[in-house]
């Protein structure tokens, strides 16, 4: 079985799309995202949208080499890349050891070498892609969920590849909003800043209106990039991260100091410690309530597979077993020969990582924000519980974990822009297993390189927040379980009753019951971005009313344009400064 029911633009006759050329420019944009991607990881703490990245990055490098490509070659491109950068969430753990080797509170001297962390990197990539393949009917033909990112992947290569006057217009709104999502972003960096002697702020009205702290990241992101990103996702799960962003950066603060829980001022760090528990209650719990209640639909996922593992477009069933089985063994083995991480240990990592995948593929797909890094803290608690005391067993396993699962949301995004312009899955599949290693060797290169060069945890330079935070929870677990903040537990209870709850009654009332996944990641992003994706929600809606047909036709194009623009341009001044500093150096 194909897509060819699914109402999916279909590939004409003859065209072909793995081809020597796409795959050679493929590998091209694969170094050139894998190289850049890390610094932006570091700085900002999480990665924006880069499937739109890629896609212009091919589009520029099969322009540049021939006249007669077409959209899905250019797909295979920017597969290549999505593929390469998302190995780039190994850096927040490689940053993270760097830490707690300057730790005082605990003793940790390991540092992998750049063999150990590629082969380590390319091993758990390759199984979480591996993995994900049997799940793209399910998520992106069956439930349609929407992987805004891959949205505007897709509507970029089509606007790229289209002719005539819509076309045209659709192109411009891409563009414009492409330039001034850019020029915003780039008016915020500090070393644009010092050229020109003004900048643009980061948050407007920080302490939202007075009712929030400081230091909560409570008000409103002057980026465009979640302007853009709201207007796809859609209201109702806006309004379900909005809620979560009031819960944790208003309300929660207020709470915590006023029984005693953290030191006052609060920072966001000591608030995130405690929330996170919920939050990843209602995650997983709404996540897993939701495949089960469709487990119809997931098993026609599996016998649909098994149909096309011979003739069909799909890749074949038969591969995923053999491929899985060696990454798994690879991994055993490369966590025990160089890590001293227990085989029994790295098998209940991979076995941890299928759940955390189902979660965060859903997650992902609502919401637009992948909850791994999040969610990767739990499984430290975890693993402090299977292994006490033993910091590399909950580093490494942890690790692992999410790293096969946040290898599925590139693939997934990727499917998405196939089914939009009806791209064969079996050679988007063959392009990711390609790039991973690609991306897997420039990541272990770069990384020791960015380091050196900026540093990382501190004030100035590669802040890294999420590795803060993995150090954090590292040293905070390394007396065991008991370590936890009190109540933790509950509160996980908690929020997986609510979870659950949410998600039993979208079945009937799904209009008005806020979104368990929703909630939950509001409640661990900062507010100032979940609010502003509300407002750009609500501006989208706003105009579909008043102009119905030009928002049909120029919404999607310049919302992907607006999250375009700022990470293109994060992008680009990453390597001018990589390049920059080298040269000094």
């Amino acid at each position: 079985m194909d897509d060819a029911h699914d109402d999916v633009p279909q590939k004409p006759p003859g065209i072909r799309e793995f081809t020597p050329r796409a795959i050679g420019a493929g590998m091209i944009v694969a170094v050139i995202m894998g190289a850049a991607y890390p610094y932006i990881v570091l700085k900002l703490g999480f990665g924006p949208n880069v499937s739109v990245v890629a896609a212009i990055l091919g589009y520029l490098m099969l322009g540049i080499l021939y006249r007669d490509f077409n959209r899905w070659e250019n797909n295979i491109v920017q597969t290549a890349g999505t593929a390469a950068s998302q190995t780039a969430f190994m850096c927040i753990l490689l940053a993270a050891f760097d830490l707690l080797r300057q730790s005082k509170v605990v003793h940790f001297t390991f540092a992998p070498s750049v063999w150990q962390s590629f082969v380590w990197l390319a091993a758990a990539s390759i199984l979480g892609l591996l993995l994900a393949v049997p799940l793209r009917r399910h998520f992106v033909v069956d439930e349609k969920l929407t992987y805004a990112d891959g949205v505007a992947a897709g509507e970029t290569i089509i606007v790229l590849d289209s002719r005539g006057a819509e076309a045209r217009d659709a192109a411009i709104a891409l563009l414009a909003g492409s330039f001034v999502s850019g020029i915003i972003w780039l008016l915020q960096q500090e070393s644009i800043a010092g050229l020109i002697g003004w900048s643009i702020p980061d948050t407007l009205f920080p302490t939202f209106f007075g009712l929030a702290k400081e230091k909560m990241s409570a008000g409103f992101s002057v980026s465009l990039l979640s302007i853009g990103s709201g207007m796809i996702v859609g209201n109702r799960i806006n309004l379900s991260m909005a809620l979560g962003g009031l819960i944790s950066w208003v309300i929660a603060p207020h709470l915590l100091l006023k029984y005693g829980r953290i030191p006052d001022p609060p920072v966001r760090r000591e608030v995130i410690y405690w929330v996170m528990w919920p939050a990843t209650g209602m995650l997983i719990a709404g996540g897993l309530s939701a495949l089960f209640l469709r487990w119809r639909v997931l098993a026609r996922t599996f016998r649909s597979l098994r149909a096309d593992s011979i003739r069909g477009d799909e890749f074949p069933l038969k591969w995923i077993g053999v491929g899985v089985a060696l990454a798994t063994i690879a991994l055993v083995f490369i966590q025990k020969e160089y890590f001293g991480v227990a085989p029994w240990l790295t098998l209940i990592s991979v076995l941890i990582a299928l759940p955390l995948m189902l979660v965060g593929l859903r997650v992902l797909g609502e919401t637009n924000w992948g909850p791994i890094s999040q969610i990767s803290n739990m499984m430290q608690a975890l693993f402090a519980l299977l292994a006490p005391g033993n910091l590399m067993a909950n580093m490494g396993s942890s690790g692992t974990s999410g790293t096969i699962a946040t290898s599925s949301e590139a693939i997934m995004q990727d499917y998405k822009v196939g089914h939009m312009i009806g791209s064969t899955p079996r050679y988007l599949t063959y392009m990711q297993l390609l790039a991973a290693p690609i991306g897997a060797a420039v990541v272990a290169l770069i990384y020791p390189v960015l380091r050196d060069t900026y540093g990382v945890g501190g004030d100035t330079g590669l802040s890294a927040p999420a590795s803060v935070r993995w150090q954090g929870f590292a040293e905070l677990l390394v007396g065991g379980v008991s370590k936890l903040p009190a109540d933790a537990l509950v509160t996980l209870a908690i929020g997986a009753a609510l979870g659950i709850t949410f998600t039993l009654m979208e079945q009937k009332w799904k209009t008005w019951t806020p979104s368990a996944t929703g909630i939950g990641i509001g409640m661990v992003v900062p507010g100032s971005v979940v609010f502003t994706m509300l407002i750009g929600g609500l501006a989208g809606t706003i105009w579909a009313r008043v102009d119905p047909k030009r928002a049909e036709k120029l919404s999607t194009p310049l919302a992907s344009g607006l999250i375009a623009g700022e990470a293109i341009v994060a992008v680009v001044l990453a390597i001018i400064l990589f390049v920059m500093e080298r040269a000094h150096s």
